[in-house]
């Protein structure tokens, strides 16, 4: 039988792992690490991936893409997709719809395509160590990450020959990999803070169980905003020594970006560390700028307190989602790498009373949950139950643009569930559905998910005439939604089968473009 495997495809970092006899193996890369950086590069017609993109990172700054998962799947307009636009070397325009590409090396590139290129990398080093094809995955996503994110990373595993079995969330992942699923029935908390991401994942788990209660997060708070508090710290330092401004130059600003994510990581270890930026710069006499200096813990966590609030607020507030207190929670398990951080791990102990979980690497625990998924969905020797819940609320749009909800967030999936509503104007004969998925009361703050209309209804005046409004969304994400003339039974639906991201004609082109072959990366 094909082997699947398990896939974490992180901000920062990327890992895939396999079960092997019964255990899940964390798959090694080409260059023996278990972790692949989510780098990519454009050099002399030679496409980079990983290692080799990121050693040539400072001498080819505009054309080494990084940190997509934050862009993946986003509308360009977005304020916080802008947001994080501004922050990245790399130049991003506007796609054919509305999404974010990436404007490289002479030709745009979809972020798809992009992501496929870390995929094939790690499918290549597991097709190695199993010395066979491996065409099928299962990938762990945000649990926050929406319909259209979702199908974007899938759209991204296909143009890199992959198909994804399914889609998973990180922290249910994570839950997998501590074999919580085992054993007798208790209330977990996953707290998972990678390189760009946020969630958090309340779950009822044992008995062969995992049940989602409640989920949270954020898609823009990671390790990369703090390292981005030292380096506006270093920055301040450095400005007011050498007088002129510094992060004008790419090249610079990516020494700086460097020196503050390793200052950031030594201090999970150590209470200081030496920051060492010899010959930075120039002052424009031509004089060279050496600089160096200490940053203290205390001084860090000082920087990033209220990002670290604010992990603590989403906490607590999905744990009361949950209908859970402190006390009524049995057990904490801490993912990602930013939960290194001492200051993190020691809130965690005060907010909650007990040391979190530990026996599976922070870093690798979303890939062998992935994997042990994916072994449940192969040879099903590993049996067990996943229930999840809609990361999002479901609705319509009403009068004024206003958001309805008729899926609340966090409800248990599959879900069915129907609301009444009413024309708003004398002699109506359409209604227009605007199915919409977000937590915005304001429709344009949301993912439109698709519309249509339900036609020769009665003319009457307004409120007369009533519209039962159906939604169902499958264990799949699928979103089946209906609207019945009440007195007639007219009816008009829709399915909503994540149509959207990369046309059919783009997707085929990637595909076919990706499949040539590329210049050996060094």
């Amino acid at each position: 039988m094909q082997p699947v495997i398990g896939i974490d495809l992180g901000t920062t970092n990327s890992c895939a792992a396999v079960i092997e006899q019964g255990k899940p193996l964390v798959v090694p890369m080409a260059d023996g690490k278990v972790t692949l950086p989510s780098v990519v590069a454009f050099k002399d017609g030679q496409r980079l991936v990983g290692d080799a993109a990121k050693r040539q990172f400072v001498n080819n700054v505009e054309n080494t893409i990084y940190a997509t998962k934050r862009l993946i799947g986003r509308s360009f307009d977005d304020p916080q997709t802008q947001d994080a636009i501004g922050r990245v070397t790399y130049r991003s325009v506007r796609g054919p719809n509305g999404d974010v590409w990436i404007h490289a090396a002479d030709r745009k590139y979809a972020i798809q395509e992009v992501t496929a290129l870390v995929l094939t990398e790690i499918k290549e080093a597991c097709r190695r160590h199993l010395a066979q094809d491996v065409t099928h995955a299962v990938i762990a996503v945000p649990a926050h990450f929406n319909d259209r994110q979702r199908t974007a990373t899938k759209q991204a595993a296909k143009i890199a020959g992959l198909e994804v079995l399914r889609v998973i969330n990180e922290p249910t992942a994570a839950a997998l990999a501590f074999g919580m699923h085992f054993g007798a029935e208790r209330r977990i908390a996953v707290y998972d803070l990678g390189g760009g991401t946020f969630d958090v994942s309340v779950l009822k788990v044992g008995g062969g169980a995992i049940e989602v209660l409640a989920t949270d997060g954020d898609a823009f708070l990671g390790g990369n905003d703090f390292d981005h508090r030292i380096l506006g710290w270093l920055v301040g330092r450095i400005e007011k020594q050498v007088g002129m401004a510094i992060t004008n130059d790419p090249v610079v600003a990516h020494r700086l970006w460097e020196a503050a994510e390793l200052a950031k990581i030594q201090l999970s270890t150590t209470p200081i560390t030496k920051i060492a930026l010899p010959f930075l710069t120039t002052r424009p006499n031509g004089e060279v700028v050496h600089f160096e200096c200490d940053l203290l813990r205390p001084v860090y966590e000082e920087l990033v307190t209220d990002l670290l609030q604010r992990t603590l607020t989403t906490f607590t507030n999905t744990l009361a989602a949950a209908s859970l207190t402190l006390q009524t929670l049995d057990e904490v398990l801490l993912v990602g790498g930013m939960t290194r951080m001492p200051a993190i791990r020691k809130r965690m102990v005060e907010i909650t009373g007990r040391e979190p979980a530990t026996g599976v690497h922070p870093d690798l625990a979303v890939a062998v949950g992935a994997a042990v998924q994916a072994a449940m969905l192969g040879e099903q020797t590993m049996p067990a139950v996943l229930l999840d819940v809609t990361p999002h609320n479901l609705g319509v749009m009403t009068v004024a643009g206003l958001a309805e909800t008729v899926i609340p967030k966090n409800t248990k999936v599959p879900a069915h569930v129907e609301r009444r509503f009413t024309t708003v104007r004398d002699d109506q004969e359409t209604v227009r559905i605007v199915v919409y998925q977000g937590d915005s009361r304001q429709i344009d703050k949301n993912e439109i998910l698709g519309e249509f209309q339900l036609e020769s209804i009665r003319k009457a005046q307004r409120g007369q005439v009533q519209i039962d409004v159906g939604f169902s969304i499958s264990t799949d994400g699928i979103v089946h939604v209906t609207a019945t003339d009440v007195e007639t039974g007219k009816a008009q639906e829709i399915k909503i089968t994540s149509s959207v991201g990369l046309s059919k004609a783009d997707l085929e082109r990637m595909i076919a473009e990706h499949q040539q072959p590329a210049p050996a990366t060094p």
